[in-house]
């Protein structure tokens, strides 16, 4: 790589599977040294681990996106940056520590790490709080706040609401106002709890309009559903039976469809995806499925913004799985197939990039993140290139 294009990498900033009381952050920006060396890289990007080791406050004017995922360490969180060039492909650009702890493993889950506008929101599953910063020409410490209940994995925004998913036993979920402006205030009464004890709680997400929340646990067979009222506040959960086994990751199409994955316990070439529909009353109406994939442990989904392709991770088989998604929200596999890709090890999160141009991702097997390519009119992913070295613990992935 030039040094020109590494002066770039370095130039675009390090950022980075309880109670109430707001922890707040210095509201300044934050600069300083980088949180160790930059991390290898694979394919067509040829980073090196001396390409970038230190950390500066200023994003490049010209710069063509960016991609987050969390080290999620025990011994301090961090969020770690990667810059997009415009074919796509990654380089490093550093680590911002969170001041919260991550789980040291893997969270099993979906939506760790969100942005929604200039604010990145993240979990700190360890320290059970959630973490915000701002990225504003540079990397700005928010707050970080408790997440009313332990080990938070999963996080949805939507306007002026934040809604965060706890897997500590007894699960629940807890709702935040100030997500536009990054200074979460917990709402009372919004803490609502999943179905049990032990249900291995996978995600929450909102509805496209705000007006439901979603829940999937893995270990139970249930969706939850939750109606947002006045104020923010999430109603009793509505338990449903998923139509399919080990619901898992999901996302709502444009038109509010709703796409599970289901990942059949790991069962060899058991995995499949469903979609439903989801009335305003929180209830699920079948559209199709299970859908199967004939791979094994799909787990994580990603919709492309035009609504008509879905992607799911099978951690177990490496590779990728594709479906077109009809208007009226049926999924029909990929006709090669279904798998578009083979990614690393253990594949888990995927992103979009804006646009939906590129898919993210991130292999837990292979401590590395994948880039793909996305195809206009059929939806096949083309491999870009790899970049590996990320801690094994790393969770969570946000694009731009």
């Amino acid at each position: 790589m030039s040094g020109k294009s590494l002066a770039v990498a370095a130039a675009f900033i390090t950022a980075v599977w309880s109670s109430g009381c707001q922890d707040h952050m210095t509201p300044d920006r934050i600069t300083g040294p980088g949180a160790g060396p930059a991390p290898t890289t694979a394919g067509a990007l040829g980073v090196t681990a001396s390409s970038v080791n230190r950390m500066d406050d200023r994003l490049p004017e010209d710069r063509s996106g960016a991609v987050f995922t969390l080290s999620n360490e025990s011994s301090g969180n961090s969020i770690l940056l990667f810059t997009r060039d415009r074919n796509g492909s990654l380089s490093w650009g550093g680590s911002y520590p969170t001041g919260g702890k991550g789980l040291g493993s893997g969270l099993g889950s979906q939506g760790s790490i969100v942005r929604r506008g200039d604010i990145l929101f993240a979990v700190d599953a360890g320290s059970n709080e959630i973490s915000v910063v701002r990225v504003d020409g540079g990397f700005h410490g928010v707050a970080r706040v408790s997440s009313g209940g332990l080990e938070p994995i999963s996080l949805t925004v939507h306007d002026d609401l934040l809604y965060v998913l706890n897997s500590g036993d007894p699960g629940n979920i807890t709702g935040f106002k100030g997500a536009r402006s990054g200074h979460l205030v917990r709402i009372s009464g919004s803490t609502q709890p999943l179905s049990g004890s032990g249900t291995g709680p996978a995600q929450v997400e909102f509805n496209p309009t705000g007006t439901v929340l979603v829940v999937t646990e893995k270990n139970t067979n249930n969706i939850d559903t939750y109606v947002v009222g006045p104020g923010g506040k999430a109603s009793a959960p509505d338990v449903q039976s998923s139509t399919g086994t080990t619901p898992f990751g999901f996302e709502f199409t444009s038109r509010g469809q709703l796409v599970v994955s289901n990942a059949a316990g790991k069962v060899s070439g058991m995995s499949s995806l469903t979609s439903y529909t989801v009335s305003t009353g929180g209830a699920l109406g079948l559209i199709t499925g299970p859908v199967a994939d004939h791979q094994t442990a799909a787990c994580w989904v990603a919709i492309t913004g035009n609504g008509k392709f879905a992607y799911t991770t099978n951690a177990v088989s490496g590779d990728i799985s594709g479906y077109s998604v009809a208007a009226d929200g049926s999924l029909k596999l990929f006709g090669d197939g279904g798998v578009t890709a083979t990614s690393g090890p253990s594949p888990i999160d995927m992103a979009l990039s804006r646009g939906s141009r590129f898919l993210y991702a991130l292999n837990a097997g292979g401590t590395s993140i994948s880039s793909f390519a996305i195809g206009i009119s059929g939806g096949a992913l083309t491999p870009i290139g790899t970049i590996g070295g990320l801690p094994a613990s790393a969770s969570g992935l946000a694009a731009e």
